[in-house]
């Protein structure tokens, strides 16, 4: 049973161990994963989305049928899917939950990408003679920054909630601790020790939280008309 005191500012959980503790390491883990999955699943989806709207034709539609084919899937069954047959550990949990999250970055890039590609200045790169890599990331992708980071933010905190909810039906990394194992273990304790699960969950509340308006933030840094409008 969790206790409190003994010099433990927190108490401790179950075992004995410090909540403080616990939190701080359970920080770095979903912190770590929540923005190693963002990395991997804004990276896929800026590439599938920018071939996709800057080239058209076949290759738009073939990359888009890919997208629609992960769409109709339900994410966090396929994530429990591959979780059961790759194992759980950090490592293969960031790169499920990366390759689950692409497709809403590669739909609102190749939208962008599609009406950035016939302004004046695309043309006239394009007229120019330069490579098809250099005008997408050195001319387009620059001017569709602000939605991806936008986006990528609210990925942020998507991908520790599924974690913390994977961690919580026991589908995480058994080998370290992260907020999303420590409501699971605590919420057999929750008339007796209402806080071993409730600190945890404050802690990704606020978390997601933050990063929601970090987003809002940068987007609102990257286009001040649109600041503007709102105030």
């Amino acid at each position: 049973m969790a206790v409190t005191g003994g010099g433990f500012l927190l108490g401790t959980d179950s075992l004995g161990r410090s909540m403080g503790a616990g939190m701080l390491h359970g920080a770095r883990v979903s912190l770590l994963i929540g923005l190693s999955a963002t990395v991997i699943g804004v990276a896929t989806g800026v590439v599938i989305g920018a071939c996709a709207g800057y080239f058209g034709g076949w290759t738009e539609s073939a990359l888009i049928r890919v997208t629609e084919v992960f769409q109709t899937i339900p994410n966090f069954i396929l994530l429990v899917v591959v979780m059961s047959i790759i194992g759980s550990t950090i490592w293969t949990m960031i790169l499920a939950i990366g390759l689950i999250s692409w497709p809403t970055i590669a739909r609102l890039v190749r939208a962008e990408v599609r009406s950035v590609r016939e302004r004046e200045f695309a043309v006239a790169a394009k007229g120019m003679g330069f490579g098809h890599a250099r005008l997408i990331f050195l001319h387009i992708m620059p001017n569709v920054l602000s939605p991806v980071i936008l986006t990528g933010s609210i990925m942020v905190a998507s991908a520790i909630l599924t974690e913390s909810a994977l961690s919580f039906m026991g589908l995480g990394d058994p080998n370290v601790v992260s907020w999303g194992s420590m409501i699971g273990e605590g919420r057999q304790y929750l008339r007796a020790a209402w806080y071993v699960a409730a600190l945890p969950g404050l802690c990704i509340f606020v978390t997601v939280l933050a990063f929601n308006l970090l987003g809002d933030g940068i987007s609102d840094a990257l286009n001040p008309r649109l600041s503007r409008r709102r105030s």
